[in-house]
């Protein structure tokens, strides 16, 4: 169901809207650390470095995924906000376009490149073959991370939290179980890890493009819209995706800085050995858990200003601000409480066996 952020208090619509965005990320990274988990408790300290190392690779595909998401949902906010249904739809269809052409580039970079990249980060012989396996799977997933990540994204711009939260939680539930069933029951290993993430994204991806494209066919026939205004609709706009572009190309810069900077630092972890890397892997994956919740409410606050600034409404974008900033203080004094107060059972939790190395590394970077 879309809904109007232009209307109401600011602080009532921003919580209202963002938690759900919250919950909806929790669930997701859930399952990342699930892999972890899997990997670590399932068939070893090795294993869980080796999935770990290969973690901030990802993050740069994400990064990338993430920018444009915010590209496309500021976009289809404001259009959304202006009542202009039929740029809405091109933008949307300009959005889908464009991911796939990005995301096929960026699986042939990963799949090439990603043994010469994991080279780089001095990623020790054990941990090589695991981390080159669970990359080229991963690598061949990236157009399945992109459709699901911008579908969401466009719901989340129409004003609907609840869709991408119903989304989130299945896929991911659907991950958690195929990460037992792959690893533990079918013995499949660092593999068997990589494919449970590949299957739920291509099953979300595609179920949710459908439902997408359904709710905006739906939309056209309550709006009366006739055949030949449908006919005069761009499939594929280019002064759209400049717009969108001039909005994700900042976000996606920033967000590759802090994944290329985390490579840097994963290379440098691995020149410690298989046991501080794991204990490594363990505590980022949660700190990352952490951080992509709080960065839901920066969705919230994209779709709400972009709704208020396409209706002409600046007075509730300043009152949106403070209740946004209020929201996100609050959730992360909770999270860090929580981090502190069970660092050595979170750690432990990804442990096979009681490897003091890893676990000291561990619960040193959670608790800072």
């Amino acid at each position: 169901m879309n809904r109007d952020l232009t209307q109401g208090s600011p602080r009532s619509v921003i919580w209202r809207f963002s938690l759900p965005l919250f919950f909806s990320v929790l669930v997701q990274q859930l399952y990342v650390v699930t892999d972890s988990l899997v990997a670590g408790r399932f068939i070893g300290e090795t294993a869980l470095a080796s999935v770990g190392n290969t973690y901030q690779i990802t993050l740069l595909y994400q990064a990338v995924a993430f920018g444009c998401t915010v590209g496309c949902s500021v976009v289809v906010s404001r259009l959304f906000g202006a009542k202009k249904t039929e740029r809405l739809r091109s933008a949307v269809t300009t959005a889908l376009i464009a991911s796939v052409g990005l995301s096929v580039a960026l699986t042939a970079a990963g799949i090439l490149g990603g043994g010469a990249l994991l080279g780089l980060m001095h990623t020790p012989q054990e941990m090589f073959a695991g981390s080159k396996q669970y990359l080229d799977i991963y690598s061949a997933g990236i157009v399945f991370l992109f459709l699901y990540q911008i579908v969401l994204g466009i719901f989340a711009a129409l004003g609907d939290a609840k869709t991408p939260f119903w989304f989130l939680t299945v896929t991911s539930l659907a991950n958690i179980l195929l990460d037992f069933v792959f690893v533990v029951a079918l013995h499949m290993e660092v593999a068997g890890v990589a494919w449970a993430t590949f299957a739920c994204q291509a099953g979300g991806a595609i179920v949710s493009l459908a439902f997408l494209l359904r709710k905006l066919q739906l939309e056209k026939l309550q709006h009366g819209e006739t055949e030949s205004q449908t006919e005069h609709i761009a499939v594929f706009s280019g002064g759209l995706l400049r717009e969108m572009l001039n909005i994700a190309l900042p976000v996606i810069l920033q967000q590759a800085i802090i994944s290329v900077g985390g490579i840097l630092i994963q290379g440098n972890v691995n020149s410690f050995g298989s046991g501080v890397s794991a204990g490594y892997a363990a505590a980022i994956k949660m700190n990352n858990m952490a951080i992509m919740g709080l960065m839901a409410f920066d969705k919230g606050m994209t779709s709400y200003t972009a709704q208020n600034k396409g209706a002409q409404r600046p007075e509730r974008i300043r009152a949106g601000l403070r209740a946004g900033i209020r929201l996100s203080v609050g959730a992360g004094i909770l999270i860090g409480a929580v981090y502190l107060v069970f660092r050595y059972s979170i750690i432990q939790l990804f442990l096979k066996t009681a490897d003091a190395e890893a676990l000291a590394t561990g619960v040193q970077y959670l608790q800072v």
